[in-house]
């Protein structure tokens, strides 16, 4: 029999210690990173908790006649682990990085230097709102409806390129003499700019004022172009649509609010009893854009039980190979393409014909 000498336990029990005091130290050093995992999911044709805790539908319609609904049209959500006051551990990161359902990114994608929880907390909020009347807008518009739209201010943030020149409560009427009719055509005109100066004509106190503002690139490392200010765009819709939805923020819902909207003012059931989840920003001309963290929300509506999942065209690079068993994933750039694609499933039609995000869509 091997005698194992005291020098050699000795060794070993050093090499222990060392290890417990690096697993220690790997715990609570701070890390450059967040984790990315899926949320909850909400289906706007039912009911959501109120800020008192209250079950209430998530789309209510007042003054106009609506229709029973069958299935689910589920909007997908996000959630982060980790801020700048507290970031995930090396050992949680490594948990999540074995995790084909979260993601590990760096805290700039998500907390831009300088910008605290709190702030980006009520930024997400204001597009939240805005989200829903463009989604009101865009679902009134396919229906027919004409809803007008003006463009306010909400604020000016501080050391950006518009303070001192817009406040809130001025209308944004044009930009470069476009008319501006949304508050998302107008942060693409923006973007479009490249960093050139813009000339806004504003409506101040009944006054109209051209404005010239030169926006800068966004301060998390994107190439977004700014000028600095938070928007909200006042429609004249025909009737009440009230989207009741807490503790959740972002434009991404607009798409699935602006169907089940549509889906409450028509007959018949749109989604043919399926259970269809998707993601989307959407403007008031019905256009579908990209969202973040869209693998999450892929397994979030997987999880959640849903067949059929509703991906904007712009999202497909990340979703290629990355397509949970069980879901059937369908690619959109318009709202007339999602209503297509819902069509389709509910009449049991050829959905392996429809546009999907192929592998020649992910260059």
């Amino acid at each position: 029999m091997t005698r194992i000498g005291p020098a050699r336990i000795g060794l070993g029990v050093w090499a222990l210690i060392i290890a417990l005091i690096a697993l220690v130290v790997l715990t609570f050093l701070p890390t450059p990173y967040v984790i990315q995992r899926p949320g909850p999911v909400y289906d706007t044709l039912g009911t959501a908790a109120s800020a008192d805790g209250e079950e209430v539908p998530l789309i209510e319609i007042d003054g106009a006649e609506t229709y029973d609904t069958a299935g689910s049209l589920n909007l997908t959500t996000v959630q982060v682990v980790g801020n700048r006051e507290r970031t995930p551990s090396w050992f949680e990161l490594a948990l999540a990085w074995t995790d084909a359902s979260r993601a590990v990114v760096p805290i700039e994608s998500v907390f831009p230097e300088g910008v605290t929880t709190e702030e980006r907390d009520e930024r997400n909020a204001v597009l939240m709102v805005d989200s829903q009347h463009e989604a009101t807008a865009a679902a009134l518009h396919q229906l027919g409806y004409d809803t007008g739209a003006a463009v306010e201010v909400v604020a000016a943030l501080e050391g950006s390129p518009a303070e001192g020149l817009l406040e809130e409560g001025d209308v944004v009427e044009e930009i470069d003499g476009v008319a501006v009719t949304s508050a998302s055509a107008l942060r693409a005109a923006i973007q479009d700019s490249e960093g050139d100066p813009v000339t806004l004509s504003v409506r101040k106190d009944g006054e109209v004022e051209e404005i010239e503002i030169t926006p800068v690139k966004d301060e998390s490392g994107s190439d977004t172009w700014l000028i600095g200010i938070t928007l909200a765009t006042d429609y004249d819709f025909p009737f009440d649509v009230h989207i009741q939805l807490d503790n959740v923020g972002g434009p991404s819902a607009g798409m699935m609010f602006a169907l089940g909207i549509i889906d409450e003012l028509t007959p018949g059931e749109l989604t043919g009893g399926n259970d269809i989840a998707g993601t989307g920003t959407i403007d008031a001309t019905g256009a579908v854009g990209p969202i973040g963290g869209i693998r999450q929300k892929l397994y979030g509506a997987r999880d959640a039980g849903a067949d059929y999942f509703l991906a904007p065209e712009a999202n497909c690079g990340e979703v290629v190979g990355h397509v949970p068993d069980g879901l059937t994933v369908i690619s959109t750039s318009t709202l007339e393409d999602s209503l297509d694609a819902l069509e389709v499933i509910a009449d049991r039609g050829d959905v392996a014909a429809l546009p999907t995000c192929a592998a020649d869509s992910a260059a």
